[in-house]
């Protein structure tokens, strides 16, 4: 490699004799920078969502490359975060592709150490058994001054931050029909 273009391979040597004065575009790349390639440039499709962190609301580009997620970064269309995301967000890709999620059911019986898999029907039963028998032993029909108040302590509700109106909606009506009085979302704690 000659002098000169070793020299011309100094970003501030670049920087004055080329067309990038201030050095912010290719005055200031390297030759390991100019082989680089965008992580979303192989993606198929580009997916619109929001964060499900928080209730902020946050709006995410969603990468698809053959059918699975590969990148997800701030949507710089999004009025509420205009291509930011907090470290939550940024880590979300995550939620569909890390190795600790969990695509079955775990459970750990009272007093054990440890988890055990469950099947899906299984577990749902439980927990139906489960809000059956609170509800029934939780059961008043009426208080001790005899207003009658068809109603459960032995369940409630506490929603989380990222669920939308309508699934609070759901919830509410849900849990009102069991009669629980307990009902709250996270959102307004």
């Amino acid at each position: 490699m000659g002098v000169r273009s070793w020299i011309g391979s100094w970003p501030v040597y670049r920087q004055f004799t080329g067309d990038d004065p201030l050095g912010r575009g290719a005055a200031a790349k390297s030759a390991g920078t100019e082989r680089l390639e965008a992580r979303v440039s192989t993606a198929d499709k580009v997916v619109k969502s929001v964060c499900p962190y928080c209730a902020v609301g946050c709006g995410q580009d969603v990468y698809v490359q053959d059918g699975k997620v590969t990148q997800i970064e701030g949507d710089p269309d999004s009025p509420v975060s205009r291509g930011r995301l907090c470290p939550k967000g940024s880590a979300s890709l995550q939620l569909t592709t890390g190795s600790a999620r969990e695509h079955q059911v775990l459970y750990r019986r009272p007093h054990g150490t440890g988890w055990e898999r469950l099947d899906l029907s299984a577990a749902m039963e439980m927990i139906a058994d489960r809000v059956i028998e609170a509800r029934r032993r939780g059961w008043q029909w009426e208080t001790e001054d005899g207003l009658r108040v068809r109603r459960t302590l032995g369940i409630a509700s506490l929603g989380g931050a990222t669920l939308d109106n309508e699934e609070n909606y759901l919830i509410k009506k849900l849990f009102t029909a069991l009669g629980a009085v307990q009902i709250e979302n996270q959102a307004r704690i």
